[in-house]
């Protein structure tokens, strides 16, 4: 799935894995790790850490990668993770056979995993022609300016009144 927004210049895409057979708590300690982080970073650590939810967490990312360079042309090392949820699925529901004849219920819990990448490589190319002005709050485009450093320390103007 893609999406574009034109506000930002963003360009994301994501891929969604449904009812996985884990509870959302096992795979968010997952997911919590790799969040805000490059697509390379991420797949290093995903491989090396020892929880089972990382597989399909590793699934999607790589995933949604091939998305974003099959579908938007974009390289895969400008890419980050922007966006990386886990939500609660429905619980499969299965009985299990007790003594007496009775039966005990067994509820084994899925999530919804969605992992979103964003490409960095426009931002670069936007802070290279944009700069933010602190005193007009505008954005307004760079230009050479020699910036001058005013020692307030030396010229005695700070500390000399009372």
């Amino acid at each position: 799935m893609i999406k574009k927004r034109k506000k930002n210049l963003s360009t994301e895409v994501y891929a969604l894995g449904q009812h996985i057979c884990m509870s959302a708590h096992k795979a968010r300690r997952g997911i919590d790790q790799i969040r805000r982080r490059s697509y390379e970073e991420s797949l290093m650590i995903l491989e090396r850490m020892p929880y089972r939810a990382c597989y399909p967490i590793f699934k999607l990312v790589y995933s949604s990668a091939a998305n974003a360079s099959h579908n938007m042309s974009l390289n895969e090392a400008n890419l980050v993770i922007s966006k990386a949820e886990v939500n609660e699925g429905t619980a499969v529901k299965r009985l299990k056979p007790r003594a007496r004849g009775r039966s005990y219920l067994i509820k084994r819990p899925t999530c919804h995993i969605t992992v979103v990448l964003k490409d960095i490589s426009l931002y670069k190319e936007f802070e290279e022609y944009m700069v933010y002005s602190k005193k007009s709050g505008l954005i307004t485009k760079k230009k050479n300016k020699n910036l001058t450093c005013h020692d307030t320390y030396s010229s005695g103007g700070l500390w000399d009144k009372k």
